[in-house]
């Protein structure tokens, strides 16, 4: 289920055989859940979803009066649908992926009323911030995952496969991908010129007083950390944001900003996976997305415990 049109039809193009709703899911129920996918509360049902993470980033610690604001914010509710859905499906299993400032306060009270739901209506809970460069992925991802089981069985997370010593880097993921320029991928504006000046792995503190600089251009922290961020060819990326400012990265070691290509492939979409709308779109879907091996392997995981 998914309420951008752009979204919808990018999933239509790339798995036709799903039936994907275009819905509201404040309008919908579980019985309509049910019927559209042709199953009954009896059967073995997984549950799956996430909700929309901008209260609780980091970067929403840099928006005007945000303390007192995210308990007000209107894509709050998402939490409580969600939770309303587990209560009406009683799925075998759930999995709730959102980013980890929900653990945190001031939004610690949300994440407390989550998991009370979810134990009214008898699931086990299991709880993690799980890094992707852990699991494979090659971007330092940290994202917060909820999984539920029924009759109170917890979830053991798997153990990571990767660490610091062999996690995948953003060079090997770009292996093999053509260098033919895309449009948009120039840095252009006040502080473009500014890019090739930072080293690969670094950010705009590189131009401080406190990394050297005898006239520093920035102060220390006076920006978001993805502010002129580059990658180190060596290292995997940072996280890939959906909605990045001008001057936000991670940006390409070569002082460009990254194509959907590499986008692709830091977060393991198949190369040949279509979206749909034009740049700035496809940039949104794949920052918003969980990277799909990680998806994978946490619900083979869970699948095999729930079975």
């Amino acid at each position: 289920m998914e309420i951008n049109p752009v979204r919808v039809k990018t999933l239509s193009l790339n798995k036709p055989n799903w039936r994907v709703v275009k819905d509201d899911v404040t309008r919908i129920s579980g019985l309509s859940i049910l019927k559209r996918a042709g199953l009954k509360k009896s059967d073995k049902i997984f549950f799956s979803g996430a909700a929309p993470c901008g209260p609780y980033s980091k970067s929403a610690f840099w928006v005007p009066n945000r303390l007192s604001n995210v308990m007000t914010d209107y894509r709050i509710p998402t939490l409580w649908h969600f939770a309303r859905l587990v209560r009406e499906l009683r799925p075998t299993g759930f999995i709730f992926e959102n980013v980890g400032g929900l653990l945190f306060e001031p939004c610690r009270p949300l994440f407390r009323r989550m998991i009370n739901s979810f134990r009214k209506s008898g699931y086990g809970l299991s709880w993690r911030i799980v890094n992707a460069a852990n699991f494979g992925i090659p971007q330092k991802r940290e994202r917060l995952f909820i999984v539920g089981l029924k009759d109170g069985r917890c979830f053991n997370f798997p153990e990571s496969t990767h660490s610091a010593n062999n996690y995948i880097s953003a060079a090997e993921a770009f292996r093999g991908l053509d260098d033919k320029p895309e449009d948009g991928e120039t840095v252009t504006g006040k502080w473009a010129h500014l890019l090739p000046t930072i080293p690969p792995g670094k950010n705009y503190l590189h131009l401080s007083k406190a990394r050297g600089r005898r006239k520093a251009i920035f102060r220390w922290r006076s920006r978001y950390w993805s502010f002129l961020l580059k990658l180190s060819p060596q290292l995997p990326s940072w996280t890939i944001q959906a909605h990045p400012g001008p001057y936000c990265g991670p940006f390409h070691w070569k002082n460009r900003r990254l194509r959907i290509s590499e986008l692709k492939r830091i977060q393991t979409f198949p190369d040949r996976y279509r979206f749909a709308g034009d740049r700035a779109s496809a940039w949104a879907q794949i920052g918003d997305a969980t990277p799909p091996l990680l998806a994978e392997k946490l619900c083979e995981s869970i699948l095999e415990q729930a079975s």
